[in-house]
């Protein structure tokens, strides 16, 4: 699938993670139809992917218990709907800089070792609940 592992998908958006060993549960958001800007989409998909982004926050949270979440739509390369789901560390090779930003350290740090199987199961269940809150 087209921008990372498939962790879930549903008839409006996709989840995929992103295969980079320095940011583990670096996790996409993508909107399924093609839409260039978040206000292109009508206010009840805007707040359906913005819950859908802050569940997959919550997920990344709690499974890799990163210092800080960083949260990125641009869109300039790929002008596309997609929020970024970005864990970051302390001692990440970019922090504080964004993670697209010049290299600060070399070398990997370990992380939490979670498999898109594990994460996919947890996404899949934090989406679970939110449709039946509603």
């Amino acid at each position: 699938m087209p921008g990372g592992a498939l962790l879930w998908q549903s008839a409006h958006c996709r989840v995929v993670r992103v295969d980079d060993p320095h940011y583990p549960g670096f996790c996409r958001v993508i909107w399924n139809d093609h839409v260039r800007e978040m206000t292109d989409l009508a206010p009840a998909d805007q707040a359906l992917l913005m819950r859908i982004v802050f569940a997959v926050e919550t997920v990344v949270r709690q499974l890799f218990t990163p210092d800080k979440i960083n949260l990125a739509s641009f869109g300039n390369m790929v002008p596309h709907v997609h929020w970024h789901v970005i864990p970051r560390w302390r001692d990440d090779r970019h922090f504080p800089e964004p993670v697209w930003g010049s290299v600060r350290r070399e070398g990997l740090v370990t992380r939490p070792a979670v498999s898109d199987v594990v994460l996919a199961e947890a996404v899949s269940v934090a989406l679970a609940k939110l449709n039946q809150s509603g």
